[in-house]
């Protein structure tokens, strides 16, 4: 794109079309389309929600990189019926919505409860959960992926991670579907959903309250006790603050790396020679989560503020005017990324030439902390899956995808498996 050609595409009907099926429950089985039209028509768009949206790596990038552009106005961006003062109780997203300097004291107090050596040692647990959900499946030949890996493998390794009861699994599983399905833009959620998310909100606050209390009695080697002790030249968690990081821990840790899983296993299925490169060469399972995350990104879009004066994509922002960050569409960008639609699950492994980073876990001082453990938990299955599955079938050309548009995931996956 020259300097001359405009920043803000014409609103002819191919870009509107697109907008709506971006944004529209029909775009969830291929939201790349969509995005793809958009990125090629122009660098920024505008919805009819008045919201500008940025579509081209270059731009995407710039903003997730930078302090200039906040997160901390994603609740009045996408929730407008949300008040202020019950926000805390109805989208409590602890540090997930701050910037500095409460988004760097609270992110430096749960790093030390979320050390890379708390995340190591859950490697001989998830090999082992693993190994029995995949024989789980073998043993049933035909399954729905999604209900007998996808979900309790993260689910299962968050709630022991956190400190939740085996009795209370299917009970935060549900909050946490909810929480995700609020977190598209409120005008697009029925009434029930809105209902739901407040509900789900409530509960977990409600629900990790209590496990706090008894962890205060009774400390146990888990993440909610370590949070509750952790301390920093005297500083520590408040309650509030607490019970809100162990909520977007369990939902970004569970919720999108179910998805991760699902997704991934879907496009490799679709590509089986994919599979087969990694017979050839196992080490690539390291490498392949990272591409699969880039083509199939669990957190679809996101949201950033202008803090101060500042042009981004030849676009000038005032301080507070917002953007919608097209992750989907960043992360396929063929200025970014080599032949960007095609499944290559050697792409990271070249550590010579790395390629770009994808925005899956996004960029900067928001970079997902949770992004070693959805690797690993990705990696882990796919060591597992080598060695012990012969075949892989998908079982349905079209699987269902839920409705949701910010956190993007399977409803079901139909598959079969043979030892």
């Amino acid at each position: 794109m020259t300097a001359e050609t405009p920043v803000v595409a014409d609103s002819g009907t191919a870009i509107q079309d697109a907008i709506a099926k971006l944004f529209g429950p029909d775009g969830r089985a291929d939201p790349y389309t969509p995005a793809r039209v958009l990125r090629e028509a122009g660098r920024v768009h505008e919805t009819p929600l008045g919201h500008k949206v940025l579509t081209r790596y270059e731009d995407c990038s710039a903003v997730l990189s930078t302090t200039a552009w906040s997160h901390a106005e994603e609740a009045g961006m996408m929730h407008p019926t949300v008040s202020p003062e019950d926000a805390p109780e109805e989208l409590p997203t602890s540090f997930l919505w701050m910037e500095p300097p409460d988004h760097t004291r609270l992110r430096n107090l749960v790093t030390k409860g979320f050390t890379p050596r708390m995340v190591t040692r859950l490697r001989p647990r998830i090999e082992q959960l693993t190994e029995q959900l995949v024989d789980n499946a073998l043993e049933a030949g035909e399954f729905d992926l999604v209900e007998m890996i996808a979900y309790p493998l993260p689910l299962i390794i968050a709630c022991e991670l956190i400190g939740v009861p085996e009795e209370a699994y299917g009970q935060v599983h549900q909050w946490s579907q909810d929480l995700a399905r609020g977190f598209d833009h409120d005008y697009t959620l029925p009434e029930e959903s809105l209902r739901a998310r407040s509900t789900a909100s409530r509960g977990f606050m409600a629900y990790f309250r209590e496990l706090l209390n008894e962890r205060r009695v009774r400390p146990a080697d888990d993440l909610l006790s370590a949070l509750s002790q952790v301390e920093d030249r005297g500083d520590v968690l408040t309650e509030q603050e607490l019970l809100a990081t162990c909520i977007t821990t369990f939902v970004a840790g569970h919720e999108t790396t179910a998805n991760l899983i699902g997704t991934g296993m879907l496009r490799l299925l679709r590509n089986p020679d994919q599979i087969e490169a990694m017979r050839a060469r196992p080490g690539l399972t390291e490498y392949a989560p990272d591409e699969l995350l880039r083509l199939e990104p669990s957190v679809q879009i996101t949201t950033r503020a202008a803090t101060r004066p500042i042009t981004v994509a030849g676009h000038d922002f005032e301080p507070g005017e917002g953007v919608v960050i097209l992750i989907n569409s960043a992360n396929r960008d063929d200025a970014a990324f080599t032949d960007p639609d095609r499944t290559d699950v050697s792409r990271y492994a070249d550590r010579m030439k790395p390629p770009n980073k994808h925005l899956g876990f996004s960029l900067g001082i928001h970079y997902c902390l949770g992004a070693p453990l959805a690797l690993l938990e990705m990696e882990v299955l796919l060591d597992v899956l080598l060695r012990k599955v012969r075949t892989l079938e998908l079982r349905s050309e079209e699987p269902p995808f839920k409705p949701n548009v910010v956190i993007r995931g399977l409803e079901a996956l139909p598959a079969a498996f043979k030892a």
